[in-house]
């Protein structure tokens, strides 16, 4: 880019980044936080959507299903695109046609249009949290590196976070639609950001014309497919399922086809070489299992308020963002850690902390709110804090400039597919060690037990005293014994699922060991030559 080489005769421990650089790292970053708050702000406003459209509770999932599938595909393909596009132009199309879609996704009166949107969001969206990245590894001298890292990582952090709260309040005071049209403004501010901090350039159709076709569809079929086998793979019963079946097929085949293509294509669209570079490969793998504690978290505590403590979508949304606090309020000690502190020390106190907040989610109780949740809240936000932001900054430390964008795209899709990898074994856990405990407590709960008659037979009194007949009484006190011993079966799931995250995120503390930071003000690293 024309900016990057006018400073380039400077040296980098005395270049300062100039004011369209941090123009292109707040263009970027913006785009990221619009791109991570579409992943769930329409969680919130589901029953809303599904009500308006007439979809099911089955159906309307693919409403979210659908923006994942598209944006674990548009991930890796990001680096590609910025490099037969250019960046400014690759960035501005990709917000514009944001818009587009949700514009679309707003207007859709049927759930077939409203899939198509999502997709389409998904697509589009996807493309701006790897270059989002990519922007900042490029555009930032090493020493403002931390800086522009910490603002990075809070976006992941806080995006999917703010989304049910977001989704929640528009559905409940205004209109589902707000959803989709909050993003008409953000991006027109988007593309004026991009078009003033990003310098043209020429698309580089050679490129696109010799890219790794085999790659890309393979790419294309794996990682689609295997996102709709994890995301709907446990409510349609796994391989009971003839569709599940047919995804799982085109998801080997999809695999298959990526693996071929780094033997036989010269510049591989997913570079799995990278792998090969220990210090790489050790983010990835950490990345992996933190993003399955981030996404799992965010479904399990929004399930146990709903299911347990009866609270709506967006009150369990505040309860999420709690996690969040922390993060705004380390903001201004974080470049400085990130410059001075070891990453390994960093990393391990993260998951040490993010592991503890899980394990003081295992005493919750059925008579457990959102305020019981506060300390376990806090300290998992400034667990993800520590965890994740040298994560970032380990990425891209790993790998040479040129080679930022491919290693980008890599680091973004571990953290998705671990989410949807730990989404799908917590769906089958939840499912099975329910009905499990469920069984148990039943039998426990004898017709001779003292206790449970004489809970049946104050019940029964109860709701005569209301006015029913002595034997619909009776059902009642039954039927109400028995969704208490479901209750209870479900804190006690609930309770082991917390368990297992904690001890999954406390297992990776050795491999945090392999990290490497660079001095800080270090030379930038050399190619790999991968």
């Amino acid at each position: 880019m024309a900016d990057s080489q006018a400073t380039s005769a400077v040296p980098e421990d005395e270049r300062r980044a100039s004011t369209s650089d941090w123009i292109a790292v707040v263009a970027g970053a913006l785009g990221a936080l619009m791109a991570t708050l579409d992943i769930s702000i329409t969680n919130s406003a589901l029953p809303q959507i599904q009500g308006e459209i007439g979809a099911t509770g089955s159906e309307g999932t693919w409403i979210s299903t659908g923006y994942l599938m598209s944006e674990i595909v548009m991930i890796p393909l990001a680096a590609w695109l910025t490099r037969v596009f250019g960046l400014r132009n690759f960035l501005v199309s990709t917000a514009v046609l944001f818009t587009v879609f949700s514009v679309l996704c707003g207007l859709s009166h049927n759930l077939p249009e409203i899939i198509a949107g999502r997709i389409g969001q998904g697509f589009t969206g996807g493309a701006m949290i790897p270059t989002a990245q990519t922007i900042i590894r490029m555009r930032l001298p090493r020493k403002q590196l931390p800086v522009g890292m910490s603002i990075f990582g809070l976006i992941v952090l806080i995006g999917p976070l703010l989304g049910p709260v977001v989704g929640g309040w528009l559905a409940e005071n205004i209109s589902w639609t707000w959803c989709f049209f909050i993003n008409l403004p953000v991006c027109a501010a988007l593309v004026v950001l991009l078009l003033a901090g990003l310098d043209a350039e020429k698309p580089q159709w050679a490129t696109f014309i010799k890219a790794d076709w085999l790659g890309i569809v393979g790419l294309a079929v794996g990682l689609s497919s295997l996102t709709v086998v994890l995301e709907e793979g446990q409510r349609n019963r796994w391989f009971e399922s003839s569709m599940i079946v047919w995804l799982t097929v085109l998801t080997a085949v999809g695999m298959i086809l990526i693996a071929i293509s780094q033997f036989v294509a010269k510049k591989p669209m997913l570079r799995l070489s990278l792998l090969r570079n220990a210090r790489y490969a050790s983010v990835i793998f950490i990345v992996f299992a933190v993003g399955m504690g981030l996404y799992c978290i965010s479904y399990l505590l929004p399930q146990f308020l709903s299911n347990i403590a009866g609270y709506n979508a967006e009150q369990s949304g505040f309860v999420l963002l709690l996690s969040g606090v922390p993060a705004f309020l380390m903001m201004p000690l974080l470049p400085r850690l990130l410059g001075t502190v070891d990453a390994r020390v960093m990393v391990i106190a993260g998951l040490v902390l993010f592991g503890m907040s899980c394990m003081l989610d295992t005493s919750m109780t059925a008579q457990s709110v959102g305020h019981n949740f506060l300390w376990s809240q806090l300290m998992r936000g400034v667990g993800q804090m520590l965890a994740m932001l040298p994560l970032n900054q380990a990425s891209m430390a790993a790998v040479s400039t040129e080679e930022a964008g491919d290693a980008s795209g890599l680091y973004n899709m571990a953290r998705n597919l671990g989410g949807s990898v730990g989404l799908a074994l917590v769906g089958i856990f939840l499912d099975r060690r329910t009905t499990l405990h469920d069984d148990n407590l039943r039998e426990a709960v004898t017709a001779n037990g003292i206790l449970a008659n004489e809970r049946i037979a104050n019940s029964t009194a109860s709701f005569m005293a209301q006015g029913s007949d002595a034997t619909h009484a009776h059902m009642q006190a039954l039927g109400q014994l028995a969704q208490q011993i479901h209750v209870q079966a479900l804190v006690i799931t609930y309770s082991q699922t917390f368990y297992l995250l904690g001890m999954a995120l406390l297992v990776c503390i050795p491999l945090a060991l392999l990290l490497k930071s660079p001095k800080p003000g270090g030379p930038a690293p050399v190619s790999s030559g991968h």
